[in-house]
C-alpha cells in the first residue's frame, strides 16, 4: 500500500517536473510546477461532449484506461512489501492490463468515424506492438536471472543473487524501461505531445474529440503510467531489504530523477522521422535480447 500511495503522490508533480526541466534548459521562465494540475482542474470542471456518430465505447474508454493503470499499480511491490496482488507470471497480467487501456483508447478514436483519428490510432497500435517484445524479453531476462516469474519475487531476490552482473543488468534494464515508458506515453523521439502538424500527430490526434472530464482522465492516466514505470525502475535500482524510511526517500528521488531525465531527453533529442520509428523501437528489442542471451550464458542455459 505504501508504494501505491507514493506512486500517486509523485504522479501529482511528475509532469510539472518535466515541464520545469524543459523550461530551465531552454532558458525560458515557462509554466509552474503545478501547471498540469491546474489544467486538470479546468478540464474536470467542464462537461464532456460526445459526437452523434460515436457509441458507448467512446464514452467509457477514458475510464477504462484509468482503471487499467490503477489495477496495474496493484501488481508493483515496494521495498520488502509484497504487491497487493502477487502471483506467478503476474508481469504478463501487468502488461495486458496496460494493453487493455490502450486498446480502448485506440478503438474509441476509431469510434468517432474520423479518418484523421484512425491514422493516429494505426500508428499508436503499431508502436505498441513493436515495443511489446522488448518489454517481455526484458522481464523474461529478469525471471531467468532470479528464478521467479512474479514482480514481488523478482525484485525481492534481484540483489540477493550476489552476482557480479547485477549492476550491469540493472543499468541496461533502467535504460530500456525509460525508453519503453516514453514510447508507451507517446513522447520523444517517437511522438511529440505538443505537435499539431496533421501528418506527424499520433497520440494527440487520437484524443481530439475528447474534452472536459474525459480528457482530464486521459491526462491523469498518462501521469500515473509514467510513475508506474518509475516504480519499476526504482525496484530495479534499490535493494528491497534496505531501511523502509530510506526506501521512501529513494523512491521520491528516483521518480524526480526519472522526470528530469525525460525533460532533458526531450530538450536535446529530435523527433524521429515517422519511417524511422519502427527501426528505433526494434533496436530496443535487440538490446533486450542481447541482455537475455548474456543472462542465459551466465546461468549456464547456453554452454
Amino acid at each position: 500500500m505504501t508504494g501505491i500511495i507514493l506512486t500517486i503522490l509523485t504522479a501529482v508533480i511528475f509532469p510539472g517536473i518535466i515541464l520545469r526541466t524543459k523550461s530551465i534548459v531552454s532558458g525560458r521562465k515557462g509554466p509552474g510546477l503545478f501547471q498540469p494540475l491546474k489544467d486538470i482542474k479546468v478540464l474536470v470542471q467542464k462537461d464532456s461532449v460526445f459526437s452523434g456518430s460515436s457509441s458507448v465505447i467512446f464514452q467509457i474508454a477514458p475510464t477504462v484506461g484509468l482503471a487499467a493503470v490503477i489495477c496495474a499499480m496493484l501488481l508493483i511491490p515496494f521495498a520488502h512489501q509484497q504487491a497487493f496482488f502477487n502471483f506467478d507470471s503476474d508481469f504478463v497480467y501487468f502488461s495486458y492490463l496496460l494493453a487493455v487501456g490502450k486498446f480502448f483508447i485506440i478503438i474509441s478514436s476509431l469510434d468517432t468515424g474520423s479518418g484523421f483519428e484512425g491514422m493516429g490510432a494505426n500508428r499508436e497500435a503499431l508502436f505498441s506492438m513493436l515495443v511489446e517484445p522488448a518489454f517481455f524479453i526484458l522481464l523474461a531476462t529478469l525471471a531467468m536471472f532470479t528464478g521467479y516469474t512474479s514482480f514481488s519475487d523478482i525484485f525481492t531476490s534481484f540483489y540477493i543473487t550476489q552476482s557480479d552482473f547485477v549492476l550491469i543488468f540493472s543499468v541496461i534494464g533502467v535504460y530500456l524501461f525509460i525508453q519503453i515508458a516514453m514510447i508507451e506515453n507517446s513522447r520523444f523521439p517517437t511522438d511529440d505531445p505538443k505537435t499539431h502538424l496533421e501528418l506527424t500527430m499520433i497520440h494527440e490526434v487520437m484524443i481530439l474529440d475528447n474534452c472536459g472530464y474525459d480528457k482530464a482522465l486521459i491526462h491523469i492516466t498518462s501521469y500515473l503510467k509514467f510513475t508506474l514505470y518509475g516504480a519499476i525502475i526504482y525496484n530495479l535500482s534499490v535493494p528491497a531489504d534496505w531501511n523502509i524510511f530510506l526506501q521512501i526517500i529513494l523512491f521520491i528521488m528516483i521518480q524526480f530523477l526519472f522526470a528530469v531525465v525525460i525533460g532533458l531527453l526531450e530538450s536535446f533529442r529530435a523527433r524521429n522521422k515517422m519511417g524511422k520509428n519502427p527501426n528505433f523501437i526494434l533496436t530496443l528489442t535487440a538490446v533486450s535480447f542481447i541482455a537475455f542471451v548474456i543472462i542465459m550464458i551466465i546461468t549456464g542455459k547456453i554452454a
